[in-house]
């Protein structure tokens, strides 16, 4: 790994990574708490609509996909809020749609954008100094919002109906929430692409869930876990010649199974134990 760090590209990659790890661990950490697992999907899968529609346009796919998620994030947390029964069934309608307005979008446009596809399986390795910059000022931006509004987050988070009740502005706060992982999710689908981007956002979460006791401890194990994943997979990615992306996600799955067996067998010594 440190002979790859003297080319620009893997330590462009590799702070990116690091970077992008901070914000899943944050925003990933509320999105796991909150149980906005699935809308998170439908936001990043919507968001190729913006993709496509940027490439047609000729704008930058970055800010076409960020413009899009947000307003599809919007529209459904709008929705979840006024028919909740019907949620998963509005959410599933606008992933499909916001997908198909993308594929049909780069029809249109002129020519065919190779570009196009590491949106879908992400780029890490072609990481600019403007990416990183550009994560650098959204990652302060949360942090900023996380640090105003923790206590009323957390509440949120646990008990939406007494943080109703004592006066939290409740709506207001899982429409920033929304926003939020819209941003977070733009960033996320350079490093991993749009079809891995949940497994970033929520896998190093709920293992930090069941090893943390408070949300701001979740978040910073979420965060340093991403971190280690992300150094891992870029490291096998380099020595064996694999994709990054899909290398980072399957170093972070093969750590949820192995959790998850772990705590299996500790529960079944614990029940032995009793007998």
């Amino acid at each position: 790994m440190w002979d790859a760090l003297q080319f620009e590209f893997m330590r462009n990659a590799l702070l990116a990574g690091i970077l992008v790890s901070i914000s899943c661990g944050i925003i990933g950490s509320l999105v796991v708490a909150n149980r906005i697992v699935f809308l998170s999907g439908g936001i990043a899968h919507a968001a190729f609509g913006g993709i496509g529609l940027a490439f047609y346009l000729g704008f930058s796919p970055v800010l076409g996909a960020g413009l899009f998620s947000v307003a599809v994030s919007l529209i459904m947390g709008a929705v979840t809020l006024k028919s909740k029964h019907r949620a998963d069934t509005i959410i599933g309608v606008l992933w499909a749609v916001g997908m198909a307005l993308g594929i049909i979008f780069i029809d249109l446009t002129p020519g065919y954008n190779v570009d196009a596809m590491s949106y879908l399986f992400g780029s890490i390795l072609s990481v600019s100094m403007a990416d990183i910059w550009f994560v650098v000022g959204l990652d302060g931006i949360i942090f900023l919002i996380i640090l105003a509004f923790y206590r009323e987050f957390l509440a949120m988070s646990y008990d939406e109906e007494f943080a109703f009740v004592v006066g939290v502005p409740v709506k207001s706060l899982y429409f920033l929430l929304l926003c939020m992982t819209a941003l977070s999710i733009v960033m996320i689908i350079k490093v991993v692409g749009l079809i891995l981007v949940i497994a970033l956002l929520t896998i190093p979460p709920y293992i930090a869930e069941k090893y943390t006791g408070s949300l701001w401890k979740m978040m910073v194990l979420s965060s340093l876990l991403g971190i280690l994943f992300t150094i891992v997979g870029l490291w096998l990615s380099y020595s064996y010649d694999f994709t990054s992306g899909a290398t980072i996600i399957l170093v972070a799955g093969a750590a949820f199974f192995l959790t998850q067996i772990t705590r299996s067998l500790r529960g079944h010594t614990l029940q032995a134990d009793r007998r």
